[in-house]
């Protein structure tokens, strides 16, 4: 590490400390040759975990996306904030795991894993999920959806 005092590249770590939950390292360092103390942040930096859209377009996994879709769902839904959160957390969790090897997912994959959680959570959201999601252009698309979902109750 070059001191910002004077320049050189010698110098010793006096003090480590982790931050951010294991994301970052906070070290104090100091120089050998002039004795100036500084700190210094280290942070693993990764490839962005990405979504490819139909159209075969790439761009970075949106947290805040996906809680505005499933959040639209279950609008006027009596399902707490926290519940919400949880059911983001699981699906983004769920969509790592499932694009590890490659860091992304299809838009095609993500919107089947929202709709197998609000389909367990709240039966709703699901098919306002699905309506979005899938498109219907008729009424007999989302009324087969509804039959469906009564079926596999």
């Amino acid at each position: 590490m070059r001191c910002p005092y004077c320049g050189s590249l010698d110098d010793k770590v006096i003090e480590s400390r982790t931050m951010a939950n294991g994301e970052s390292i906070r070290r104090r360092r100091e120089c050998i040759a002039c004795g100036y103390r500084f700190t210094s942040y280290e942070r693993i930096e990764e490839k962005p975990f990405m979504v490819v859209k139909r159209d075969g377009r790439r761009q970075p996994f949106d947290h805040s996306k996906l809680t505005k879709g499933i959040e639209r769902a279950l609008e006027k839904r009596s399902v707490a904030t926290a519940t919400i959160e949880n059911l983001v957390n699981e699906i983004e969790d769920e969509a790592i795991m499932k694009g590890k090897s490659a860091r992304e997912i299809t838009t095609s994959d993500l919107g089947e894993l929202v709709l197998s959680h609000l389909y367990q959570l709240d039966k709703v959201a699901y098919i306002r999920f699905a309506s979005a999601y899938k498109h219907f252009e008729t009424l007999d698309e989302f009324i087969t959806e509804v039959k469906n979902a009564e079926r596999n109750k």
